[in-house]
């Protein structure tokens, strides 16, 4: 794949805030409150997390993982890294690091495979050796989906740990739609492991007769986790046709899909009825905090805790795809509103992260066929 750099430059923008009722159209905020500095750019980014030392770890769909400098001027493929079926929306997926990286090094990936029965998402980690020609040694798949299903999406295969320790670990629907509310298959489901991939000790549902990895279920195609500083797990996911949404992820609930969403199936989906009932109170299932329609395709979340934008500490990001931009949900607690959206020029926005600075790190999806930017947000002047 390129290795290309792109060219640093900046733009300065003026501020002014604008609400968006719910559902709402999805309007752009009149203008944006930082600048935009483009680092670099990327074959088909994916996910990205920070080093200790401010470098990156990059990852791309077609299985490519990358070192990258602090200042995003250089970068090193690691090796190591296990082979991808990058067919559809498969591919290599997120990266994160252990929370006691500085004394293990271990770096954990999600990616897409074929196996027994067809596709589906595996967990692996493995010990980032450092140096000229990077690599992740004792790599090993700790977690696998189940079941692998025939097809190419909705594979979601993002990780988060929690401050008890444990991984957090979103298995997509597959769009396969029951298998969401299927007790036995992870599929649509929000997982909780052990850092060795195992299930957790003390999952809600196990003695229910569920798989004992879960932790909820009743999702689609969940593309966005994080924990904010009070513990609380936030997460979005992809609705059907329509009805995007913000969840706020509690142990052993119920989220509905697909017996209760704000969006429809699609029309071309082998579904008799097409009608799914909207989320209401008293039907059983636990109702988003935000939902978006029409729909925002929503990839990445990130909840803010820098220096740079105080005005924002708390607030949940997520990069929105179908309706190209940046957004920002207003958090209070476990509450939650609309606040902005961005356009960052047309471009679709696949991550959205933190960096040791206090800046907010954006990656484009595509744009220019394959080729998706870095861009650093930090207060305008």
């Amino acid at each position: 794949m390129r290795l290309t750099l792109g060219f640093a430059l900046a733009s300065t923008m003026l501020m002014a805030c604008s609400s968006q009722a719910q559902p709402g159209p999805n309007q752009p905020s009149a203008a944006k409150p930082f600048q935009v500095q483009v680092l670099t750019d990327f074959d088909k980014p994916w996910a990205m997390t920070f080093l200790p030392d401010g470098r990156m770890l990059v990852t791309q769909k077609e299985g490519q993982l990358l070192l990258v400098s602090a200042d995003a001027k250089s970068r090193s493929s690691v090796a190591g890294v296990p082979a991808v079926d990058s067919a559809g929306q498969g591919g290599l997926m997120d990266v994160v690091l252990h929370p006691q990286f500085a004394q293990n090094r271990m770096v954990y990936l999600s990616f897409s495979e074929a196996g027994e029965g067809g596709k589906g998402v595996a967990l692996a980690r493995g010990t980032l050796t450092d140096g000229v020609s990077p690599r992740l040694d004792n790599v090993q798949v700790i977690f696998r989906a189940t079941p692998y299903v025939q097809g190419n999406g909705h594979y979601a295969g993002r990780i988060a740990f929690g401050p008890d320790g444990k991984l957090y670990f979103t298995n997509g629907d597959r769009q396969k739609f029951t298998p969401a509310q299927d007790p036995k298959a992870t599929l649509g489901k929000v997982l909780r492991l052990n850092d060795d991939g195992t299930p957790a000790a003390g999952n809600p549902l196990a003695a229910k007769g569920f798989h004992p990895a879960i932790w909820s279920y009743g999702h689609r195609n969940q593309l966005g986790i994080a924990f904010d500083a009070k513990g609380n797990l936030w997460q979005q996911e992809m609705g059907p046709r329509h009805g995007d949404e913000l969840n706020l992820v509690l142990a052993g609930r119920n989220y509905g899909y697909p017996l209760a969403s704000n969006g429809d199936h699609y029309p071309n989906e082998p579904v008799a009825d097409k009608n799914i009932p909207d989320h209401r109170p008293g039907d059983g299932f636990e109702a988003p905090k935000v939902w978006w329609n029409p729909a925002i395709s929503p990839a990445g979340l990130m909840v803010y805790s820098g220096k740079l934008f105080p005005q924002w500490n708390g607030d949940v990001f997520i990069g929105g795809m179908n309706t190209p931009g940046l957004v920002r949900v207003d958090v209070t607690g476990t509450n939650a509103e609309k606040g902005d959206f961005w356009d960052m020029e047309g471009a679709r926005i696949r991550e959205v992260d933190q960096g040791p600075d206090g800046a907010i790190y954006v990656l484009e999806d595509e744009r220019n066929s394959s080729q998706g930017r870095l861009l650093k947000l930090t207060p305008a002047r």
